[in-house]
């Protein structure tokens, strides 16, 4: 993995660890996570952002901890989100008859993977997770939608997710949770937090 990793300034405090492929950031993260130095570790897409401490760790030592992971190391993690779900959502009906199966099927399909939380982002609490089946993986609708309902389950390219709170959006939308994914009163805000797994469960 060595020649697919790059590792950028990012200000006085912070380098920007860039991999060759989504798969490779969660076991970067996780290689990185409780080095000496390394303050905390933020992952995005194809990205790792990395503060550090200049005075205990710099850019090539993170470089080289980065370029050793391997593609079969995993980031461990304990935690395992369930989420009840209904699957009556506005685009489940015409999002089956486009990929030619049944709703029952697209529920089936849907809720019999396991998905990883890969990173944060677009809201505070969205989640965006990897394991989407590669017989659903559709692109957004051509337009937005002005108004998503908080607890939206949704479909876009490779990714699953639920919308925190209602906000515009283009993912195609497949049901809802009534989970509270993002609470500024709990001692952890968000509920999906990126290397966690979670589960799908059919209501």
């Amino acid at each position: 993995m060595s020649a697919d990793v790059r590792v950028m300034p990012y200000g006085d405090r912070a380098v920007l660890v860039e991999v060759g492929e989504a798969a490779a950031v969660l076991p970067v993260r996780a290689a990185l996570d409780g080095v000496a130095g390394v303050h905390e570790t933020v992952p995005a897409a194809r990205t790792v952002l990395v503060r550090l401490d200049p005075g205990v760790i710099d850019s090539a030592e993170i470089a080289r901890i980065a370029g050793s992971v391997g593609p079969s190391v995993a980031a461990a993690t304990t935690d395992t989100v369930r989420l009840a779900v209904s699957y009556d959502g506005p685009d489940l009906a015409n999002l089956a008859g486009e990929l030619g199966i049944s709703a029952d099927d697209l529920v089936a399909r849907h809720a019999g993977a396991e998905y990883t939380v890969a990173f944060c982002g677009f809201s505070p609490g969205f989640a965006y997770l990897t394991g989407l089946d590669p017989s659903l993986q559709v692109p957004r609708l051509a337009e937005p939608r002005r108004s998503v309902p908080a607890g939206s389950v949704a479909i876009a390219g490779e990714y699953t997710g639920v919308y925190p709170r209602s906000s515009p959006g283009g993912w195609r939308l497949l049901g809802r949770t009534p989970a509270v994914l993002w609470d500024s009163s709990r001692s952890r805000p968000a509920l999906l937090r990126p290397g966690c797994r979670v589960v799908f469960d059919p209501t």
